[in-house]
């Protein structure tokens, strides 16, 4: 019995290690004397109202702004018929690619008091002054996070609508319905849960953001902890602004869990939008050009003009650029990525096949653990583990701890498999779906038993899966910004790293190449994606 139990039982335990972070975070209220009391009031009185408001603002900004666009161009491309939508279909993911800091650099820089547009506009008008609103504020943040991450609605409104929205309405046309009537009576209502999802995933993204609030100067509760830990070297302030946006990511996650649910119901059996008899609304005239536009829009502010802006200053500093160093930063993002994306892949196999295999409450509860883990902040991770380090030093100051984990790969590959090992596990427990369990059954039968099914019989099926796991996992990686900055072993910095802090100091030009490459290995996720779309 105990054997049988036994890897289980250590799957939980390396999934509870690598979920200490967090739990590092709350337990950090356990130290909660007179200085912590202290520092928390203090807060109340200064900080933490700023932080508060701000967060909630640019969240309700970022839902209204992701929601709308998403929902708008999922209804385009899946209810309408007009020139160009096969083509919108897969060019409305492409800002998936970019990272939000990227395309906060790259408007900076284009639309700034000394960027090339007013400088224009000042030259050829005879203007003068600042003739745009500053780019650095919290509309310019509402901004960037909307076109930056309005795919996540976009997609999963899409795969609602496309199962059912289409065949419902051309019912409600054929009873006499117009056509404001049937997407406000029947598209919206389908869609309502995939977009309260999208909203809550982009909503998690904002939050856990540090490239744009901090370039930005937003007083964000995760611009907070930086600050809190780095510049105040106060760390009990940093766990307990993070215990704060754990709280408020923990809502997000519940509100998305719930959508997903209500996603299953509204997107059940039934015909597809392609359908003969069920055929998307044909457009024509100047509702087809608006159609056009709503597509083409979110296109160009969140990837086609960001990619211009930033090559701009790469064109024109390029006898500048710092080729030698950039094939450093490379190998140390790629070396990083590629370790990291092998471990979590690797993880995730193993859990995905012990829940398959003995579906106890072991599995199950690692299988949740390690799911969680894409929902923390980079911040969160990075106090939940230089906390325990603060902790184990202070109680023995010969420990090396300290070392491990900021002057080795230790800490930041563990950061990225508490953040990541979700998405390779989510992928490969898509692909697992996909397996039916008499494959299992019938290789038990011809004598074939434990890691035997998983060679023999999953893994020809499974190395589809597996190589999207890893690639999703690689490019997440190459983009993490937080836990790298921390995180990351001396004189080893990173694409994202060196953009982030180039462009900090204002050295556009330089920035650009890094930036460029992050986009140009984001764009290999998206591809993957575009492709599994068509053939679905």
């Amino acid at each position: 019995m105990l054997r049988r139990f036994l890897p289980s039982a250590l799957l939980f335990a390396l999934v509870s290690l690598l979920t200490l972070p967090v739990l590092a975070v709350a337990f950090s209220w356990l130290q909660f004397n007179d200085e912590a009391r202290s520092i928390l009031l203090q807060m109340l009185q200064t900080v933490l109202p700023a932080y508060t408001g701000t967060s909630v603002l640019l969240c309700l900004c970022v839902a209204f702004g992701v929601g709308g666009v998403g929902m708008a161009t999922a209804s385009a491309v899946t209810l309408f018929e007009f020139p160009g939508r096969r083509v919108f279909e897969w060019a409305l993911l492409l800002p998936l690619a970019m990272p939000a800091y990227v395309v906060a650099y790259a408007y900076t820089d284009f639309l700034q008091y000394a960027g090339p547009l007013q400088t224009w506009l000042r030259a050829g008008f005879g203007l003068q002054g600042r003739l745009l609103p500053e780019v650095r504020s919290l509309g310019g943040a509402v901004l960037v996070f909307t076109v930056a991450l309005y795919p996540y609605v976009y997609l999963l409104a899409r795969t609602a609508l496309s199962e059912r929205a289409v065949h419902l309405m051309e019912a409600a046309r054929l009873l006499g319905a117009p056509l404001s009537r049937r997407i406000r009576g029947v598209a919206l209502p389908l869609a309502r849960p995939a977009v309260a999802a999208g909203v809550a995933l982009a909503l998690m993204e904002t939050l856990a953001d540090f490239g744009v609030s901090s370039y930005f100067g937003i007083q964000t509760f995760t611009a907070g902890i930086y600050k809190a830990w780095l510049s105040m070297d106060n760390r009990i302030a940093a766990a307990q602004l993070a215990t704060v946006l754990l709280v408020l990511v923990a809502m997000l996650l519940r509100i998305e869990h719930s959508a997903q649910k209500r996603m299953r119901f509204a997107a059940g059996r039934g015909a597809r939008a392609g359908a003969q008899d069920a055929a998307p609304v044909r457009l024509r005239g100047s509702r087809a050009v608006l159609a056009w536009l709503v597509c083409a829009l979110p296109i160009a502010l969140g990837f086609l003009l960001p990619v211009l802006f930033m090559l701009r200053p790469l064109i024109l500093g390029w006898d500048g650029l710092l080729w030698d160093k950039f094939l450093g930063w490379t190998l140390n993002s790629v070396w990083l990525a590629g370790l990291s994306a092998l471990l979590a892949t690797a993880l995730a196999v193993s859990l995905a096949f012990a829940v398959r295999r003995q579906p106890h409450v072991l599995t199950r509860s690692a299988v949740h653990l390690a799911g969680l883990g894409y929902a923390v902040p980079g911040a969160v991770i990075v106090v939940g583990l230089l906390l325990p380090v603060g902790w184990l030093q202070a109680a023995a100051p010969q420990t090396a701890a300290g070392y491990w984990v900021t002057a080795t790969v230790l800490g930041v590959v563990w950061a990225y498999l508490v953040r990541f090992t979700a998405v390779a596990l989510q992928t490969l427990q898509s692909g697992y779906s996909r397996i039916p369990a008499s494959f299992d059954d019938s290789a038990r039968m011809l004598g074939t038993t434990g890691t035997g099914i998983l060679a023999r019989v999953h893994w020809p099926l499974l190395k589809r899966s597996v190589a999207a796991a890893g690639l999703l996992v690689f490019v997440d990686v190459m983009k993490e910004l937080p836990a790298t900055l921390v995180l990351r072993p001396f004189n080893s910095d990173t694409l994202a790293v060196v953009t982030y802090q180039l462009a900090r100091d204002e050295r556009l030009g330089e920035a650009a190449l890094p930036a460029l490459a992050l986009v140009l290995v984001g764009l290999l996720p998206v591809v993957l994606l575009s492709r599994t779309l068509r053939s679905r």
